[in-house]
Formats: C-alpha cells, structure tokens, sequence
C-alpha cells in the first residue's frame, strides 16, 4: 500500500511538474507578444514555423521567423494582447487564441505549439487584421 501511494505521489508531481512547464512557456510567449518583442517570441519557434501575416503566409526557419517577426513589430508597434482562449489537445500540443492591438490595427491572433522532448515549441502563428 505504501508502494502505491508513493507512486501515485511522484505521477502527481510529474504531471503538476509538466502542466506548470508548459503554462510558463505559455505565459512567456504571451508577454512577449504584449511587448513586441520578437527575440523573446523566437526562443520557442520550433526549426520550421508556419507565419501567417496579413501580406505574406509561408513557412520558415527558426531565424527566418524571427526577422519576419521583427520586422512585423517594427511596423505594428504593439500596444497590448489580449488572452481570448487557451487550451490543450489531448496529444498536449496547446493553443491560444487572442488580440493583439497594435498601432496599425487589431490582429486576431492563433498560436499552436508541440511538444518537443520537454519542451513546448510554437509550430503556427497566424495573425488577421480584424480592422
């Protein structure tokens, strides 16, 4: 009995230990995005991203993504982000969605992540102009 309460412990501190990895690397990208800062963003781009931006839609690098990123807060100076939804699938890719008001406009904004090894790492990125 011992055992089994032993082992039902550590699972529960593993599984606390993972949802609390991923919430953090969730928050993380967020304020990123509510200060526009793309070097941030890119610490958890994947080796390809999809971007979906309103002039341009492609895939690229992880150093390709970043510069697309930069150049799209150079010319959207962010004001905030609004947190809409998050969620999880059940294979634990993780989602958000939200707004990120820029002075150019809103966006409608979808994140989508994988996880990779320990890590959660943004696959997708789509921004939607809702003005």
């Amino acid at each position: 009995m011992i055992f089994f309460t032993k082992l039902l412990l550590l699972i529960t501190a593993s599984l606390a230990t993972s949802s609390y990895t991923a919430s953090s690397e969730m928050d993380d990208i967020i304020a990123a995005l509510k200060s526009g800062n793309a070097s941030q963003l890119a610490r958890y781009f994947d080796s390809r991203v999809d971007i979906s931006l309103p002039a341009k839609s492609d895939n690229y690098s992880q150093r390709q993504a970043e510069m697309i990123m930069k150049d799209f807060f150079l010319q959207n100076a962010v004001k905030s982000f609004q947190l809409k939804h998050t969620g999880e699938n059940k294979d634990g890719s993780q989602y958000c969605t939200g707004t990120l008001i820029t002075k150019g406009g809103n966006y409608r904004t979808i994140l989508f992540m994988k996880q990779k090894g320990d890590r959660q790492l943004l696959q997708q990125l789509s921004f939607q102009n809702t003005d």
